[in-house]
Formats: structure tokens, C-alpha cells, sequence
């Protein structure tokens, strides 16, 4: 006698592929109406355009597919509630059988059922341990709103006195997070209503270089850091050099911070360059801390217990050597005058992200992703040709922001072919991280960590890429100036570093405190500044491609100010949801790093036994 089976139902996994392509045919088609209506003819045969297109197109792509695979699970689950309620009748009519029925029928229906299937370990019955060798059986399956993640596993403690300087380097960072993306969240507003007050500290061109300031130097450097303090003598095999130096860099980084940003609100700034508008003497108290970072790293590397570099220490060391020296280059007084200040502008704006932020993040991702997918980089090799690569390239690339300006002509050319030359690190490192993947992707559902490294790398290649076709002379016309930079610009430095750092945060603050994040608040943080940033970057794009075709067809300028309307008011909703998300992400830290009291049987025990209404008994003698 057996089960009567449930009826077959038709997959509902195909149907869903179908409204898939539906979606991307609607999205090619309505694409391809707007390059009739409001393009000329052969804009949309130029390589930037295409590329650019494509770049889109893929997050998108991979945001329907993982909307696929989340219905999918969703009917899967409706599935299983319904067999449950068939298996609930069915055990009612068992109740009617006696204990000798019963048994015939259970015996009769392993025999029937029981086949070799090569998990014979594993078996088709129940768990079944008389000596006590197994734990943590669960024999019902939960269905949950929310998955239920893999907490951090428990590695060799380290020094608790290098725990606590990450802890405050990332603390700090939090902070400035906060802090900046809530100025962020203001300047964002006044796009909408720019009358909103009248107070010169809070104007527009005071507010918007403390928001870029704050979250580059403040948080991204300072998380950046605190992480690197981390890999840095993990990866050596050895203690770090000195503990002393790296609280003088946290103080020196966080008083140039805290400095800049009373200094920028006063109208105190170095005037006409971007990213580097803090006057000297507070940049030199940020730069005072790299060098004693670069000195406390090489100690540490030179001082290793393996025998050669892992390419993590590679990418970080340079990062912060490249630092440096633009740094210097660029408060320079020799170099600021007439074309020489703009070719330093371009040369520090772009080394600044691609050889600090850019090359000492992606110096972590080589130690963290390995480390949270529990098996080695794909590559060393690709590692070293996407290490050497970006150094040659990038640093020939700054000059691309002056395309047709009074730089000379052939060094707008070299910084266009350096831009081309990207391509060979960016596929590269990309190719790396992909296949590091290899054989682990069932990983990802049960890790709130790898979500952030999978954002990170789709938008290295695709924001990276785009930045690529930004550069050709005919898509530089079209969109240098516009809003499409702005959205260029957060796609990098927030799509790449930012989850990238959030990454590696949520990776080791548990193994540093023991304490894990509530795993409900982490996936509200992904998603909310996941979806705020499409909800930020994509409008602007949109928008900043029709304001450049307006200008290009000598539409007056206030026309496209008018049209840009609806797109900032999406720029401010994309930003508010980014807003909240990092403050539950500093929630979610405060959860990771505040002391929980919690209660040890033992130690409770004694203390109550050595009250004075309790005393000691000899069972023994009783």
C-alpha cells in the first residue's frame, strides 16, 4: 500500500524564462524607438552609444534573472505548503489503521522505495544516532520570509589590541558614511527645491565638495584601511609591524577630515580642483598618515613568514605608495598654472580613483572573496597581468575629462588609447573573480557577504567598461558636462567600492567581536542601496544622453535645465533610499561591535552557590 502521488504540475520555471525575454525585447525595442525619435542618423551606430547600451543592459538582465529565480522559489514554496497539506490528510487517514497495518506499510514501502543513488551515506530514512555522534539535526524544513545565512566562521583569534584599531578605523568610517551621504541626501534635495534655505554655509557649492570630501577621504580611505590592517599581516603571516602607527594614522586621517569639512562650510577651499579642495595644510595631515601607513605596511611585508608576496599586498602597497604621489603632484605649487593646473587636475581626480580607492579594493577582494568562498583565487597569474596592466594604463588616462580642450591634441589621444587599454585589467581581473566562482555558486544563498562581492564585480566590469566608452571623442561630446559623469561617477565609486568594503565588513567584524548582524537588516541594506542606486544612476543617464542631444542641436540651455526636472526628483528618491540604507547598515555595525551581556551557566551557578542562602552539601556523606 502506498502514498497516492500528487498530481504533476506543469513547470512554472518556463513560462517565467518567457516574461523574461518579453522584458528585454521591450526594453531593446523601446530603446531602439528613441534612437529614431531623438538621435541623428548614425548616432547609434557609434561605439561608445553601443557599449554603453550594453553596459546597461546587463545589471538589468541580471536583476530580471534573479527576479526569476526568487518566483521560481516562491512557487517552489507554495509547492511544498500544498504537498504538506496533502501529506496532513494523508496522515489522518494512517490514523485509522491499526499499529500492525502500519508497520506492513512502512516496511513495504522502503523495500519499494530504496534505491542506490550514491548517497548511501546519507540514506532515505530517518537520522537515526543511539551513541549521540550527531547534533543539530533538524528534520522540518522552516519556510521563511527571509533565508536563513551561514554565520562567519570562527577563525585563529588575532591580537585583540589590532582587533580594536580595525574596529575604530571601521567605526569611524560608519561615521563619515553616515555623515556624508546625509549631506549627499540634502545637496540632492535642492536639485528639487533649490530655495529650500538661505544660509551661506549650507549653499549648494559649499555643501557639495563637503559630501564628496567626507565620503572619499572619510569613509571609503578609513574602511579601505581598517581592512587592509586586517589582510595585511594576515596574508604575511605575521603580527603587524607597529600598532602605534596605525592609531597616529586613524587620528591624522579623522582630524583632516574633521578640519576640510568646517573649513569647506566657511568657504575656506583650494579653489578649482576637484576632489582636492581642502587647503594644503589639512591635506598634508592625510598625507602625513599614508606615509606612516606605507612605512607600517612594508615593515610588515618585508618581515613575512611565507616566501613570497600574495598579490593582495601587491595591490594594497602600491595603492598607498600611488596615493601619495599624486597627493604631492597635485598641491605642488610648480605645476598650477594655465593648462599645467588642468592636465594635474585630470591626472590626480583619475589617479585618485583608479589607483587608491580602485587598486587598493580590489587588493582586498583578492583575500576576502577567496576567504569567503573557502577556496583559492582562480589565478595568481591574472592577478599579476591585472596589477601591472592598470598601472601602465591608468595612469595615462586623466586627460580624457578635456577632450577638445586646449590640451595639446595628442595627449587627449593618449589618454583615449590608455582608456582603450583598460579593457586588458578589467576583463581580466573580472575573468578571476567570475571563475573563483567556479563550482561555488550554491554558496551565495547562504551568505549575506557574497551578494556584496557579486554587485561589486558586475559594476567593475560594466561601470569600468563604461568609463571606457566615455572616452571616445564622439561619446565625450555627446555626454561630457551632462549628469551621465555624475551617474558614471556613483556606479564606480559606489556600485564597486562601496560594496566591495561592505563586503569585507560584513566578512570579518563578526570574527572580530563574535557577534553577527541581524541577517533580515543585512538584506534590507543590500537591497535598498541596490535599488537606490539604479534608481539614481539610470535617470541621470537617460537624461544626461537627451540634455547632450538638446546642446548638440543648440536648444538653449535653460530648455534642458527645465527637462532635467523629473530625473533629479528619481536622483533624489534613488539617493533617499541609498540614505537610509546606510543607516541601517551603521545599525547593523552597532549590532556587529556593542558587548551583548550574556549569561555563562557555570560562573552563574558558583556565584549562587556562594550566597549566602545556599550552601555546599556533601552528597557523598549524605
Amino acid at each position: 500500500m502506498k502514498a497516492p502521488s500528487p498530481a504533476r504540475r506543469k513547470p512554472i520555471f518556463p513560462p517565467l524564462v518567457k516574461a523574461l525575454f518579453v522584458v528585454v525585447l521591450s526594453f531593446a525595442a523601446t530603446t531602439a524607438a528613441f534612437a529614431q525619435a531623438g538621435t541623428d542618423e548614425g548616432l547609434m551606430s557609434l561605439p561608445g552609444i553601443l557599449i554603453t547600451i550594453t553596459l546597461l543592459i546587463i545589471p538589468v538582465v541580471a536583476a530580471l534573472l534573479l527576479l526569476v529565480v526568487k518566483a521560481n522559489a516562491l512557487f517552489k514554496s507554495i509547492k511544498t505548503r500544498k504537498d504538506t497539506e496533502e501529506a496532513t490528510r494523508f496522515s489522518e487517514y494512517l490514523k485509522t489503521l491499526n499499529v500492525e497495518q502500519l508497520e506492513a506499510l512502512q516496511k513495504d514501502r522502503e523495500h519499494q522505495e530504496y534505491h542506490l543513488n550514491n548517497k548511501e551515506l546519507s540514506g532515505p530514512f530517518s537520522p537515526q544516532d543511539s551513541k549521540g555522534l550527531l547534533s543539530n539535526i533538524n528534520e522540518r524544513a522552516n519556510i521563511r520570509f527571509i533565508e536563513a545565512k551561514r554565520k562567519a566562521l570562527n577563525r585563529p583569534n588575532i591580537d585583540p589590541s589590532l582587533s580594536r584599531l580595525i574596529l575604530w578605523f571601521l567605526g569611524t568610517a560608519t561615521f563619515w558614511l553616515v555623515f556624508g551621504t546625509s549631506v549627499g541626501e540634502y545637496v540632492g534635495i535642492k536639485f528639487v527645491a533649490p530655495d529650500v534655505d538661505q544660509v551661506s554655509w549650507l549653499s549648494f557649492g559649499r555643501l557639495r565638495p563637503v559630501h564628496t570630501n567626507a565620503v572619499f577621504w572619510g569613509w571609503s580611505s578609513l574602511a579601505m584601511l581598517g581592512l587592509g590592517y586586517y589582510v595585511v599581516p594576515r596574508v604575511s603571516n605575521i603580527q603587524i609591524h607597529s600598532l602605534k602607527a596605525g592609531w597616529w594614522t586613524l587620528i591624522l586621517i579623522n582630524a583632516s577630515v574633521v578640519f576640510g569639512t568646517i573649513a569647506l562650510m566657511a568657504g575656506i577651499n583650494n579653489g578649482g580642483g576637484e576632489y582636492r579642495e581642502y587647503i594644503w595644510p589639512i591635506q598634508l595631515l592625510f598625507g602625513i598618515g599614508l606615509i606612516i601607513t606605507l612605512f607600517n605596511f612594508l615593515k610588515t611585508v618585508a618581515n613575512r613568514k611565507t616566501t613570497e608576496i600574495y598579490v593582495s599586498n601587491w595591490y594594497i602597497v602600491a595603492a598607498v605608495m600611488f596615493a601619495i604621489v599624486i597627493s604631492i603632484v597635485a598641491y605642488v605649487p610648480n605645476f598650477q598654472n594655465g593648462l599645467g593646473e588642468t592636465i594635474i587636475q585630470g591626472y590626480y581626480m583619475h589617479q585618485g580613483v583608479g589607483m587608491w580607492f580602485m587598486l587598493f579594493t580590489l587588493g582586498l577582494v583578492y583575500y576576502y572573496l577567496p576567504q569567503q568562498l573557502n577556496k583559492p583565487i582562480y589565478s595568481y597569474s591574472l592577478g599579476i597581468l591585472a596589477f601591472w596592466s592598470q598601472i601602465f594604463f591608468y595612469t595615462l588616462i586623466g586627460t580624457h575629462h578635456f577632450v577638445f580642450s586646449a590640451i595639446p591634441w595628442s595627449l587627449q589621444t593618449v589618454a583615449i588609447v590608455g582608456s582603450a587599454g583598460m579593457i586588458i585589467p578589467v576583463v581580466s581581473g573580472t575573468t578571476n573573480f567570475v571563475m573563483t566562482f567556479r563550482g561555488s555558486w550554491h554558496k551565495v544563498a547562504g551568505s549575506y557577504t557574497l551578494p556584496f562581492f557579486i554587485v561589486g564585480i558586475i559594476f567593475y566590469f560594466t561601470g569600468s567598461l563604461q568609463g571606457t566608452a566615455e572616452a571616445f571623442r564622439s561619446t565625450n561630446l555627446l555626454w561630457h558636462f551632462t549628469d551621465f559623469t555624475v551617474a558614471h561617477s556613483h556606479l564606480t565609486m559606489y556600485g564597486i567600492i562601496a560594496f566591495f568594503l561592505w563586503g569585507g565588513i560584513y566578512a570579518i567584524v563578526p570574527r572580530l567581536t563574535h557577534q553577527e548582524p541581524p541577517q533580515i537588516t543585512v538584506g534590507i541594506h543590500f537591497w535598498m542601496a541596490f535599488i537606490g542606486m539604479m534608481f539614481y544612476t539610470v535617470p541621470l543617464m537617460w537624461g544626461g544622453t537627451l540634455r547632450g542631444l538638446m546642446w548638440m542641436d543648440g536648444v538653449p540651455f535653460i530648455e534642458s535645465v527645465v527637462m532635467m526636472a523629473p530625473y533629479w526628483l528619481w536622483r533624489a528618491i534613488g539617493g533617499s533610499l541609498m540614505w537610509v540604507s546606510h543607516l541601517i547598515f551603521a545599525y547593523n555595525m552597532y549590532r556587529m561591535i556593542n558587548p551583548r551581556k550574556t549569561v555563562n551557566i557555570n560562573d552563574a551557578a558558583v556565584r549562587k552557590l556562594n550566597q549566602k542562602d545556599y550552601e555546599l552539601v556533601d552528597i557523598a556523606n549524605e
